[in-house]
């Protein structure tokens, strides 16, 4: 039973800037930069971007603070009708989370190869043997979200090169 998206490609871009916005932040900060909102009736109740070496916890994901924060918002761990946007191909734990809270929809930009859980490697987020899932979309402004994360991982291969290289060994 495929569920349908309730969003035109303009709000979905314009979502999706936000979350652009939010893994700016982490980019600033030098973390991974994927960035996370959730929308409920056309308004942004949830924001995160990844913290996970500021926090040194694996769970510090964009989504994870994204849904905390929306689900204090609302004041119930049930998201029903919320869209969610994240920069990044969502990962099992975050695609799990986004299950356990109810998200309707969940819209990403770039795909990941190595651990995307909303149709690369797998799809957790439409498997009908659970009790909910979800609508999923890949690709919004997916040239802009990979060449964030692109340039951020030449910039820390640059970085290890140039201290390799004023610090022989």
């Amino acid at each position: 039973m495929e569920k349908e998206s309730t969003m035109t490609t303009e709000q979905k871009e314009c979502f999706m800037q936000e979350a652009i916005k939010e893994a700016e932040k982490a980019a600033a900060i030098a973390e991974v930069p994927i960035g996370a909102v959730v929308v409920l009736n056309g308004e942004i109740i949830g924001r995160g971007h990844n913290l996970r070496e500021h926090q040194q916890q694996a769970a510090a994901h964009a989504e994870m603070f994204a849904i905390q924060e929306a689900c204090q918002k609302v004041g119930s761990w049930r998201l029903e009708g919320a869209q969610l946007f994240v920069t990044l191909e969502p990962c099992p734990m975050c695609s799990g989370a986004m299950l356990l809270s109810r998200v309707e929809e969940v819209y990403f930009g770039a795909h990941d190869p190595k651990g995307g859980t909303a149709g690369t490697l797998m799809n957790l987020l439409t498997d009908e043997r659970f009790n909910h899932w979800a609508h999923v979309e890949g690709g919004i402004l997916a040239d802009i979200c990979g060449q964030m994360l692109t340039d951020f991982f030449h910039m820390l291969r640059e970085k290890k090169k140039q201290k390799k290289t004023s610090n022989p060994e």
